[in-house]
């Protein structure tokens, strides 16, 4: 049986730092490719062209950023004609959806193309069934923690 004494020595410990040199490796290749939007505007932006007409709060729970950071990011895309909003109605509510103009799908295709390129050239340190294997072990623990926390997005 697994057993750590402190946290540092955890599994929560080790994903928390990995998540976090990931975040910081994707700003930096953003900025060294010198693209045109965020990371955070990416992945708004490929998580509205998966789910059109997305409203803020589903967008909101899929990247894990609350409403107030969304609706800036929204913002800033709007403002740039990747995305337009509107309003709609759910449950007898108002929300505001929004949908991926051409403009934006050009962009993330784009982002998307240059990143893989980046990727496709840095050092393989796993081969592609590890890869696949550690996606499926990350996406079978978040699941389960997700039935554990309670998040207010």
């Amino acid at each position: 049986m697994y057993k750590c004494q402190h946290y540092t020595d955890s599994i929560f410990y080790q994903f928390e730092q990995t998540a976090k040199y990931c975040r910081f490796l994707g700003v930096q290749v953003f900025q060294k490719l010198n693209m045109p939007i965020s990371p955070d505007e990416f992945y708004a932006l490929d998580v509205i062209m998966m789910h059109d007409n997305i409203c803020q709060r589903e967008l909101a729970k899929l990247i894990l950023k609350d409403r107030p950071n969304t609706g800036r990011i929204l913002d800033s895309l709007e403002e740039k004609g990747y995305i337009e909003r509107f309003a709609d109605t759910k449950n007898n509510r108002l929300v505001r959806r929004m949908k991926i103009t051409d403009t934006g799908k050009k962009i993330t295709e784009e982002t998307s193309e240059r990143l893989r390129e980046y990727i496709s050239n840095l050092p393989k340190i796993f081969s592609d069934e590890d890869k696949n294997r550690l996606k499926e072990l990350i996406i079978r623990f978040r699941e389960n923690l997700e039935k554990e926390v309670e998040m207010k997005i």
